[in-house]
């Protein structure tokens, strides 16, 4: 670990890879990062830069550095990805990102991200801190210029992902290392290929009026969007629990499940739920201490199976019916069939802020090291 010592703070750099876990999934995009603890008494500027050019006939295609400011108390302080300034040139540029850390900063995160296919190239990583004479002083960057190569889709030094404490692998993403450099003998090279943008739009269902189906692409928007944050998670992951009030993610999933199930028979049968459906759903309706001592052990496809399996019944039931039904009202609620199935969609949508929320506090796994008579 190298320590960096400055009149305002004492930095740590935390950037060890070895220990991490590593996951493998499958989207438009990747990145890398390096994490650099942070303390200051003061409110601070920093600066990232760094060399970036794209080669790509993808329209969609872009690459930007990043960096974000992780608080104390688990938020987010600063942000930017250059999202609303894409890198896209075929030239090395140098390009900047600059923000603020201050007595409630943590974490200093910052690295590269790319989108979409084409090859995108990285290169000269710098960092500058203000110091206590209002001066940007350079920080030291492991592995700045990609000097030491990439072996094996690795970046040493580097954390590929935005998380510590896990690497993520991109299947779409090939890492190399290039001689095609902005300074030094090599760069970082990330290659996108076979990556299909996913066209999304509300509405235009096959087999659903025109309501029902905006009201299924939008149930199914959020679905996804929970799925994608869970899927590649690992058994502690969904089982983590932050404090001894909060639900694990994995029991999250199944309270959607339910609440979903319970409006299907109040919508579509004009009923509660009987004896053995309260059974089956008591326990991830409530969310009590029956559903932190319940659900746990699964992994991710066992919650996510039980979810698709209600949606299916859901959109496999409301193809059936037409907009006018969606005007009538259901006695026992005074809600009008639309407006329930508009309380399951905003239902989703608040759980889903409370997996990111809790997903983001969950501690690395510890390792579990047996003694050397153990191992042999």
């Amino acid at each position: 670990m190298k320590k960096v010592t400055m009149l305002f703070a004492t930095l740590l750099f935390s950037i060890m890879v070895t220990a991490q876990s590593s996951v493998t999934v499958s989207r438009e995009w990747t990145s890398f990062s390096q994490f650099l603890d942070i303390q200051s008494k003061t409110k601070k500027k920093f600066k990232v830069t760094a060399s970036v050019k794209v080669v790509t006939e993808d329209e969609q295609a872009w690459a930007g550095v990043w960096a974000r400011v992780d608080n104390s108390e688990g938020g987010m302080g600063f942000f930017d990805n250059m999202g609303d300034r894409p890198i896209t040139s075929n030239k090395w540029q140098s390009y900047t990102v600059e923000g603020t850390i201050d007595n409630s900063s943590k974490r200093l995160n910052f690295g590269g991200l790319c989108l979409m296919n084409g090859k995108f190239y990285f290169d000269d990583y710098k960092l500058f801190i203000e110091n206590d004479k209002g001066v940007l002083e350079e920080v030291p960057v492991d592995n700045a210029s990609f000097e030491t190569v990439v072996d094996n889709n690795v970046i040493p030094k580097w954390s590929q992902g935005v998380s510590k404490g896990k690497i993520v692998k991109v299947e779409e993403y090939n890492v190399t290392s290039t001689i095609d450099t902005a300074e030094g003998n090599s760069a970082l090279l990330i290659e996108g290929s076979g990556i299909v943008p996913e066209i999304v739009s509300i509405g235009d269902i096959e087999g659903a009026s025109p309501q029902i189906g905006n009201m299924i692409s939008m149930l199914e928007d959020l679905k996804n969007r929970v799925e994608s944050r869970v899927k590649n998670m690992s058994i502690y992951e969904l089982d983590h629990l932050h404090d001894e009030n909060a639900n694990r993610i994995g029991a999250l999933i199944m309270h959607l499940a339910a609440a979903e199930a319970y409006y299907q028979v109040a919508t579509f049968e004009g009923r509660n739920f009987n004896d053995e459906e309260n059974e089956k759903w008591g326990a991830a309706m409530s969310l009590d201490q029956a559903g932190r001592d319940q659900f746990k052990g699964h992994d991710a496809k066992y919650y996510l199976d039980i979810y698709n399996e209600v949606r299916a019944k859901t959109i496999e039931e409301l193809k059936k019916r037409d907009d006018k039904w969606f005007e009538e009202q259901q006695p026992s609620f005074g809600w009008t069939n639309e407006y329930c199935w508009f309380h399951v969609m905003e239902h989703q949508s608040s759980h889903l802020g409370q997996i990111l929320f809790l997903a983001k506090r969950i501690p690395p796994e510890a390792k579990l090291e047996l003694p050397e008579n153990i191992k042999n």
